[in-house]
């Protein structure tokens, strides 16, 4: 039996977010996101018809649309909503994953034995719309990539329903930028090869398309050829990761605490993102001399950025260490976790931030997490000259 997977959108959420609370932003060009060094969130389809879109430059933006109105945008207005909707969801869904504040999947598979598979999630859509005022777009189809490019290619006036004989059918004409493991240096690369639509890259041999790209090159083949048997993962608010510190000796040094904090932060958000996880809830959990233990936590906008996470983990920790007593053990907690990328939903962010961060992964990645480390939160040795050789040997360049 053919799977039934439901991918649902909402359509420019942060947008319609913001249009909710004042009714003067609909039907104008409309940009979510930060100041004139910048990046766009989000953007209304009025702003898409000049050619704005999502992660360009404000500047850039502004130029190609410039009577476009900008807001700095509301974290905690778009995280209450994409809770809102979630709950909805989890009600009415058998099996329900999160895949970031404003994408999901569902998988129905068996449902339209009861039910009209197409039906039941039109209704359940209808009442996302009734219930919180968001549009919200679907697609449904046998597999997660398909019913994700169907959404695209629907919006933002239909929904689409792509049963299994007529999926290479509807994925051949289509531009192989639509496959979401394929990015701008892939279809550059395929390009120069006149492979340009995802018929052509489906009719090569999959083991030509793996010496050209690498390991991804096979996954890439089978999403061409409407292949994916990815799961769909149960969404739950339950999961976290946590990191603790119990010193040799009890401390009462702000300055020490403070510097084990932010090295936990920088380990826990690179781990975040590595893992494609965002947070919604921080704790700070501090254990005095005498083994009394207290925790502060507080609820912030889905994210996986140190700057946002250190801030609130240091407000935490002045506020539960209110006596002055030394202290034993130290802990931070990232609870509330959805699967999502850190994405441009930080309306402070730069484009110097964004490659920051893109560079320290990608570091961290290959040499190790303290490859490269804040100098506050480094509170290791040096590495000797022996130990960089070792390193260098264990990771070769290619």
């Amino acid at each position: 039996m053919a799977r039934a997977i439901v991918h649902m959108d909402l359509d420019t959420f942060f947008v319609s977010c913001e249009r909710l609370t004042n009714s003067e932003l609909n039907g104008i060009p409309l940009i979510v996101g930060g100041g004139e060094r910048g990046v766009v969130a989000s953007c209304s389809y009025e702003a898409r018809k000049f050619g704005v879109r999502s992660a360009m430059p404000i500047a850039m933006a502004m130029k190609l649309c410039p009577d476009a109105k900008i807001i700095k945008g509301d974290m905690e207005l778009y995280s209450k909503m994409s809770h809102d909707v979630t709950e909805i969801l989890q009600e009415k869904a058998p099996v329900l994953e999160k895949a970031s504040v404003d994408e999901f999947y569902l998988d129905i598979t068996g449902m339209d034995r009861f039910h009209g598979s197409y039906k039941w999630t039109d209704e359940l859509a209808q009442k996302v719309i009734k219930e919180t005022g968001l549009p919200i777009s679907f697609s449904l189809s046998i597999n997660k990539t398909v019913s994700k490019i169907a959404t695209g290619e629907g919006k933002p006036v239909g929904n689409l329903e792509i049963p299994e004989h007529k999926v290479q059918t509807f994925l051949n004409p289509l531009s192989i930028q639509k496959i979401p493991m394929v990015g701008t240096v892939t279809f550059q690369l395929l390009s120069r090869i006149g492979v340009r639509k995802i018929q052509t890259l489906a009719e090569m041999p999959a083991e030509v398309l793996q010496q050209m790209i690498g390991k991804n090159g096979l996954d890439i083949w089978k999403k061409a050829n409407g292949i994916d048997h990815t799961p769909v993962e149960p969404y739950s608010e339950r999961k976290s990761i946590s990191t603790e510190n119990t010193f040799s000796q009890d401390t009462i040094d702000i300055a020490k605490l403070k510097r084990v904090l932010l090295g936990m932060v920088e380990k826990l958000a690179f781990q975040l993102r590595s893992e494609q996880w965002l947070t919604s809830t921080v704790t700070v959990k501090i254990r005095y001399a005498n083994f009394d233990t207290e925790t502060k936590q507080s609820r912030v906008a889905y994210t996986s950025a140190d700057h946002i996470l250190t801030k609130t983990v240091m407000e935490l920790f002045e506020k539960v260490y209110q006596r002055r007593m030394r202290l034993r053990l130290i802990g931070v907690r990232f609870s509330g976790l959805v699967r999502g990328t850190y994405q441009i939903d930080l309306f402070e962010d730069t484009q110097e931030i964004l490659a920051l961060y893109a560079a320290m992964d990608k570091m961290k990645s290959r040499y190790g997490f303290d490859a490269v480390m804040r100098c506050a939160g480094a509170h290791f040795k040096p590495n000797t000259k022996d130990e960089i050789l070792k390193r260098k040997n264990e990771n070769p360049k290619p």
